[in-house]
């Protein structure tokens, strides 16, 4: 299993972490989403196996989310 923390900047609402949550778990491979809401960070374990840490963050890019 692997890991990869992002920084969305709408991720401070609970609207846009339950968008966030919702995309990111419709990805196959994706095992767990954290988010910490003080600063915006979300955690993501996957297995790299079946997923990438590039197409994760690509995934949150198409949906236009803001990572900084």
């Amino acid at each position: 299993m692997a890991e990869v923390t992002i920084i969305v900047k709408e991720a401070t609402s609970g609207s846009a972490i339950q968008e966030i949550e919702h995309y990111l778990n419709q990805l196959d491979g994706i095992d767990r989403v954290l988010v910490d809401t003080a600063d915006g960070e979300v955690k993501v374990e996957y297995d790299d196996k079946k997923i990438s840490g590039k197409r994760i963050v690509d995934s949150l890019q198409q949906h236009d989310f803001l990572l900084m």
